[in-house]
């Protein structure tokens, strides 16, 4: 750092600004190549721009390598093109942006190139890059510094750029189905929609505690209530929990309802929904995820919840006594012991059912005790109308036949606060008005945008597609 300083002071001695306020590009590396043809023959000069990656110097020449968004280009300096201007290069390093102007034509070796007739420093970088010539491996480093990912694994890039017309697509098919995508409260009085511990503010100018919102749903619900029949948010949420492979505190969701239709119907709208992913994305209906490759044929399987369960342990789930669920979680090195009821249940079909689901599947029918927001199953009263979506046992999406009953509502949250479900405190009374105002029947679904996109990008960890995931505070003794 000591000698890019000096250099930084000898730019400045030069009357060089090393930080001018713009530069006007002619072309991105990308165009260069799809239209090097007609550059190259031609007499038009081009000006690029970009981060210095690598310098070779030979004498009264040197070669250097730029980096833009697009991809790498090499640049050419000669003595006798430049002058007294080819030696201002010997204060430049990698790290540093450069703007470049010249021609374009191949080396020897094929490599598209640019013969520099003039050039201007961009931005002094202070600090080296890490491991020039093999990429930034360490992961926490990775997570921590992600600019430094970013511009040391170009692969990485690429992931967020998808990720980033995934969400763009979801968009797209929403609105072509007359979704109205909508905005809700992050800062919520009382939270609900899903059982989880939130994180808490205080709300200065209304002298009242707030929490950041766990899902959408109740506000959604709302304008379910106040006459739209479409709505979704593409959202983020906060859940005051664990840090895992799947699970980040902040993470994006996206929310949908629609009137008139059950679980059934957002299934097919799942399965379309899928559908035009993977062909937009992948241009296939094949996917391959953490070595394990499947094939995305509708009508999707269906498993039901209780049966699956019960086939493995022996035992009917939907009659079983708590204590016996208990022995089942110590029998299967299950945690449960600070869980409720329901939750353990929950936790033992996770453990022994839900990880061997490989193939695209919709896990349906759900016991009653651990669906508050779900309407009661038409044919069993036990369970209620609700699924999960779920592949490579990884569970993507939670889907529901909407209960509308603002009475039956109002028990089913007595219970969970009579059960301490997660989190669960108070009862939202304006959701209760809003249903005794009359809600039509309504399918909902809440996908998680981040699952998704590590199952279509084929990344091991939730990390890989939050561009700044939640980390522990740094230490001295951080990276």
């Amino acid at each position: 750092m000591e000698e890019r300083l000096k250099k930084l002071e000898k730019l400045k001695e030069l009357d060089i600004n090393p930080y001018p306020y713009k530069y006007d590009r002619t072309h991105t590396f990308r165009e260069i190549r799809d239209a090097f043809e007609s550059l190259s023959q031609g007499e038009e000069r081009i000006r690029i721009c970009g981060r210095i990656m690598t310098i070779r110097g030979h004498g009264k020449t040197l070669f250097a390598t730029l980096s833009d968004e697009t991809g790498h280009m090499q640049v050419y300096l000669r003595r006798d093109r430049l002058g007294d201007k080819f030696e201002l290069f010997q204060h430049f390093d990698v790290g540093d942006h450069m703007g470049a102007e010249g021609s374009v034509f191949k080396t020897k070796t094929g490599e598209t190139t640019v013969l520099v007739d003039d050039y201007a420093l961009l931005s002094k970088s202070l600090r080296s890059l890490p491991e020039k010539w093999h990429g930034l491996r360490d992961i926490e480093i990775r997570y921590r510094k992600r600019y430094l990912d970013l511009i040391a694994n170009t692969e990485v890039r690429d992931v967020f750029k998808k990720r980033t017309k995934i969400i763009s697509l979801m968009r797209q098919f929403l609105d072509g189905q007359g979704f109205m995508e909508v905005e809700t409260p992050v800062l919520q009085a009382i939270y609900g929609g899903a059982a989880a511990f939130p994180f808490k503010t205080y709300y200065n100018a209304l002298e009242q505690e707030m929490f950041l919102r766990i899902a959408d749903e109740l506000y959604l619900k709302r304008l379910i209530v106040g006459g739209y029949e479409k709505v979704y948010e593409v959202c983020r949420d906060f859940r005051n929990e664990g840090i895992d492979r799947m699970h980040n505190p902040e993470f994006t969701m996206l929310e949908l309802y629609q009137a008139y239709t059950d679980y059934n119907g957002i299934m097919d709208l799942v399965e379309q929904l899928v559908e035009y992913l993977l062909r937009e994305t992948v241009g296939v209906n094949r996917l391959t995820f953490v070595d394990k490759e499947i094939e995305f044929k509708r009508p999707f399987r269906r498993v039901k919840y209780a049966d699956s369960l019960s086939e493995i342990i022996g035992l009917d789930v939907l009659s079983a006594r708590e204590s016996e669920i208990d022995r089942h979680c110590e029998q299967h090195g299950v945690d449960y012991k600070k869980l409720a009821f329901g939750s353990k249940i929950d936790k033992l079909f996770s453990e022994l059912v839900q990880k061997n689901l490989t193939e695209p599947t919709f896990v349906i029918d759900y016991p009653k005790i651990i669906s508050p927001l779900a309407k009661t199953h038409r044919d069993d009263d036990r369970l209620v109308e609700r699924f999960e979506f779920v592949m490579f046992g990884v569970e993507i999406a939670n889907a529901f036949s909407e209960l509308n009953d603002p009475m039956e509502q109002r028990k089913r949250f007595e219970n969970q606060i009579a059960h301490k479900e997660e989190g669960i405190r108070e009862i939202d009374e304006d959701f209760i008005q809003a249903l005794e105002h009359g809600m039509p029947p309504t399918g909902g679904i809440g996908i998680g945008i981040d699952r998704l996109c590590m199952v279509l990008l084929n990344q091991p960890s939730i990390r890989d597609v939050i561009l700044f995931p939640q980390l522990r505070k740094e230490t001295k003794d951080s990276p």
